[in-house]
């Protein structure tokens, strides 16, 4: 046994406040960071809801406008629509309530800002290599981000972008992009649609999964990663099931779930499923969330056929007995678990469910390809053939 060697890159997230009514603490981070302008980015459904309300009025006098125009994949005309409306306002700050959408609006917007280059200049596959990069540091804009899904996006310093033209996601990646404050109340995610909620728990389940077994795991990274395993399925089924203070118990408890999945995956990054994700859903308009609920049990099928040895933590997130000696058949065991938990949701199971057309589904897997080979996290070379395996796989 060696010592453990390597090195851990953290990003510039300085804050996460979390539990019920948190959302208060808005005006003492605005203070605190002398902020003045703030611009709120947000969707359509929370845009006419009254949950908006516990954050403008939290902002108060600070809020000179709120963008409710974040859609799905971050459409380009949606970043630039945001430009506008934070120059308008000449903002010095920007707040994103509600899932991935308005986030990754927030942070694209910022990189434009940032940069002073066209909306989505430059987006190509997320290399969280980047994440660490220098940049002019005398340029900055601070992001505050409100999530009401566990998407997880706000721990991150990446954003999506979607290209209108050709339906292909690319990103962006700044370390300014990093949301420098994170506040996790769950009582603002009570008008989150379930099948919402579940979806984006499972894109937390799958950030976690895929962490462990990708090749630049690390040990902390693993054992937030099994914390949150074993905290999803715990708290996820519940915090549909109950009501009340129960709820917001569970709920608060997923919110921390989805921060611990993600904790170190700038430093892991995250492999074949979510690389599969990235092109369903802008391809076919398919939820991220639900991309992992379709992709992630034949993903870790693939990986258990490369690395089963990595599926020790999960198998013991899991409790599923795992042989360090012959580990492939618990490696297919945690895969067959997750696709049974996966299963017990009404959510789509497959592409087929989710409405994707059968004759185009090989269309995406050059792109999904590239983003594998980009990504360096599995042991040996991924071949075409592989991804229109597992796109099969999916289908059925």
């Amino acid at each position: 046994m060696g010592a453990p060697t390597g090195e851990f890159n953290f990003t510039r997230l300085e804050r996460v406040i979390f539990g019920p009514g948190k959302v208060a603490m808005l005006a003492n981070e605005m203070e605190r960071r002398e902020l003045k302008r703030a611009v709120v980015v947000t969707g359509k459904t929370l845009g006419s809801s009254s949950l908006l309300g516990k954050v403008t009025s939290a902002l108060g006098s600070r809020c000179m406008a709120v963008y409710k125009g974040a859609q799905q994949h971050v459409p380009l005309k949606t970043v630039r629509e945001l430009i506008d409306e934070m120059k308008r306002n000449d903002a010095d700050c920007l707040v994103s309530f509600g899932g991935g959408s308005p986030i990754d609006t927030a942070k694209v917007a910022a990189a434009s800002i940032l940069t002073g280059r066209e909306a989505g200049a430059g987006a190509h596959h997320i290399d969280f290599g980047s994440s660490s990069a220098r940049v002019d540091a005398g340029r900055d804009l601070v992001e505050i981000a409100i999530p009401t899904t566990l998407s997880a996006g706000e721990y991150t310093p990446a954003g999506g972008v979607t290209n209108e033209d050709t339906r292909v996601k690319g990103g962006v990646v700044d370390p300014r992009l990093q949301p420098r404050t994170v506040i996790n109340d769950p009582e603002l995610t009570i008008e989150t649609p379930q099948w919402l909620w579940v979806a984006t728990g499972m894109r937390a389940l799958d950030h976690a999964v895929e962490a462990i077994y990708s090749i630049r795991h690390q040990l902390i990274s693993d054992t937030l990663a099994v914390k949150a395993i074993a905290m999803l399925m715990e708290h996820l089924p519940a915090s549909i099931r109950t009501s009340g203070d129960e709820t917001l118990a569970h709920r608060g408890h997923c919110q921390m779930a989805a921060w611990f999945s993600i904790f170190g995956g700038m430093n892991t990054r995250f492999g074949v499923s979510h690389a599969l994700g990235h092109q369903i859903g802008p391809r076919w308009d398919v939820a991220h969330g639900i991309t992992s609920c379709i992709t992630m049990p034949h993903a870790m099928r693939f990986m258990a056929g490369i690395a089963p040895e990595r599926f020790a933590p999960i198998a013991e997130a899991l409790g599923v007995r795992f042989d360090t000696g012959s580990p492939r058949p618990g490696a297919l065991e945690c895969a067959d678990r997750v696709a049974r938990f996966i299963a017990q949701f009404d959510v789509p199971h497959t592409l087929k469910d989710a409405g994707v057309p059968h004759n185009e589904i090989h269309q995406i897997a050059a792109t999904v390809l590239d983003e594998v080979e980009r990504s360096k996290v599995v042991d040996r070379p991924v071949t075409r053939e592989d991804v229109v395996s597992l796109l099969e796989a999916a289908y059925a």
